[in-house]
């Protein structure tokens, strides 16, 4: 296949695997596999790479927090905006810390994960939490309104940093475990997935930089086999689809229909994870 055909195809399943419960680096790291012939690990290592382009997606997308954020490190930002600048800082500290012990380990393993395990288990979650959000819901018709990201805590914020910070397993969806995480914390669905996708920027681009500094081997012969075209179809496919489907995410979240939503993006989590098992992924590390 012409290597910006391939980049495509990457962007594509990266935009859309990144958003959805089925870890993106996961998706991306089986279709290189596939398309490219990496290896296990060069393939992972390029998993967390692709997110360059969902990464500059979402920064477009929420470029007005992003600015807020900015505001604050100059010293000019009001109450609302430091208090979003502590959310970001202590999750993505709590993340990085966590997140970049597991990714080491998992870089360093000559043997096979069962990667559709963790899939099948986040895809329960989520049909956990549809069951949550209607039972939030139900609450609501009777004035009891779940929470808000003004009612959250240190304690919240620590929270999401671990388990966003256990995404780095592979298998795991990083936006599919840290919004299921805040919906089983009654936090409102359209604010889970907002404060999932936002803080998201800084996991990927720790990841990001993660996979530039300790596997830079792997990434740069990932780079050599899908070439500066491929490479650059990738990141803007992933670019259009991902500010499509966040905007997509994040609008039905705040209505009913979410409910369903959710149910479904269990019953795919739980598909991926046992096709993944099924067809025997992955081939082994470091092969």
């Amino acid at each position: 296949m012409n290597n910006i055909l391939i980049g495509a195809v990457l962007g594509l399943v990266q935009g859309i695997s990144e958003w959805l419960p089925i870890s993106s680096k996961t998706q991306v790291g089986i279709a290189s596999i596939a398309l490219l012939h990496l290896t296990f690990s060069q393939a992972y290592t390029f998993g967390l790479f692709m997110e360059i382009g969902t990464i500059l997606a979402a920064i477009i997308y929420f470029r007005r927090e992003i600015y807020s954020l900015i505001r604050v490190l100059v010293l000019r930002g009001n109450h609302e905006e430091k208090r979003l600048f502590t959310y970001v800082l202590i999750t993505t500290i709590v993340t990085g810390a966590i997140g970049a012990v597991l990714y080491l380990y998992v870089d360093s393993i000559s043997g096979g994960i069962p990667l559709g395990i963790p899939m099948v288990i986040i895809g329960l979650i989520l049909i956990a939490d549809s069951l949550v959000i209607w039972h939030s819901r139900t609450k609501q018709r009777y004035g009891k309104n779940t929470r808000k990201f003004k009612d959250l805590t240190i304690r919240d914020y620590l929270l999401v940093g671990i388990v966003q910070g256990i995404a780095a397993l592979p298998g795991v969806s990083r936006s599919g475990i840290t919004t299921s995480a805040m919906l089983l914390m009654n936090i409102e669905p359209d604010e889970a997935f907002r404060l999932s996708f936002l803080v998201g920027i800084f996991a990927a681009g720790g990841a990001f930089a993660l996979t530039l500094l300790a596997s830079h081997t792997n990434v740069s012969s990932a780079l050599s086999s899908i070439g500066l075209a491929g490479l650059a179809a990738a990141i803007i496919v992933a670019i259009i689809v991902s500010l499509f489907l966040i905007d997509f995410l994040i609008k039905i979240a705040g209505k009913s229909k979410i409910v369903y939503l959710t149910a479904a993006l269990g019953i795919l989590a739980i598909a991926s994870g046992v096709v993944a098992l099924v067809i025997g992924l992955p081939v082994g590390l470091g092969s």
